[in-house]
């Protein structure tokens, strides 16, 4: 529990971040070990901000998907005591699925519940491939819910053969979407982005003439911004028109 949990007798609401892991068979290997190294690296990180933040509590929640979808625990879980339990890549891509399941938790009957009420949610959706089931048809259920339009969307595409053109439906933004080509580039950019989407989603909103006009806008530009000015970022691109990068490490999955 920290500092801030109450303040003046007024609870703090709840920002709850999502992660939305591919876990089909091409992620084996060094994809999979990766996402799972940099998040356990993130977590004590998110554990800080949601404790010295006097606005909001945070909250992780993960799912998997590849032939189904899977939860990693029944409802969100407080930064400081979230353990991540190390993913396994096999099966296929059910995106259209897991979009469905993400829409039935983001309700107030599901995983926004909240009792002293939650901000919008940042979502991080990683993926290397395309989707092999009706994923339309659950993007079109997942874009109709309330706080999937108000929360913050990032998308990881892991490697060239990740569709960006479908990411960027889920995140409604093409520069939300960052393709990394090396399993260090992914490390830093998982880091960065969870660091960078709970620090503005826990927040209140920015006023003034010279905000952003929306929390999305505020982490696109943050994220523009750092992968353009730090050592070992080079590499990632940004947007929707990404070619064929010839050192990419994965170029033969």
């Amino acid at each position: 529990m920290g500092a801030f949990d109450e303040l003046d007798g007024v609870p703090r609401r709840v920002m709850v971040l999502f992660f939305i892991v591919d876990t089909s068979g091409s992620m084996a290997g060094d994809k999979i070990e990766s996402v799972n190294v940099a998040v356990k690296e993130v977590l004590p990180i998110i554990s800080d901000l949601s404790n010295d933040n006097p606005d909001a509590q945070i909250k992780v929640a993960a799912m998997e998907f590849s032939s189904g979808t899977e939860w990693m625990y029944p409802q969100p879980v407080e930064a400081e005591n979230f353990q991540w339990r190390d993913l396994e890549a096999g099966g296929l891509t059910s995106l259209g699925e897991a979009c469905v399941e993400l829409k039935s938790k983001l309700s107030t009957k599901a995983f926004m519940q909240q009792a002293t009420g939650s901000f919008a949610p940042a979502i991080i959706l990683m993926s290397d491939g395309e989707p092999t089931d009706d994923y339309k048809h659950g993007l079109e259920k997942l874009k109709g819910n309330n706080w999937f339009k108000a929360a913050i969307k990032v998308a990881i595409a892991i490697g060239d053969d990740a569709n960006q053109n479908l990411l960027a439906e889920f995140t409604g933004n093409s520069e939300a979407v960052l393709t990394v080509h090396t399993k260090d580039q992914l490390k830093q950019i998982i880091r960065f982005v969870s660091v960078t989407a709970s620090q503005v989603a826990s927040k209140s909103s920015s006023v003034g003439k010279d905000a952003p006009e929306t929390k999305q806008e505020e982490t696109v530009d943050k994220i523009k911004n750092t992968v353009d000015n730090t050592p070992g970022l080079e590499g990632v691109d940004i947007g929707t028109d990404v070619p064929k990068d010839a050192n990419s490490e994965w170029n033969d999955w």
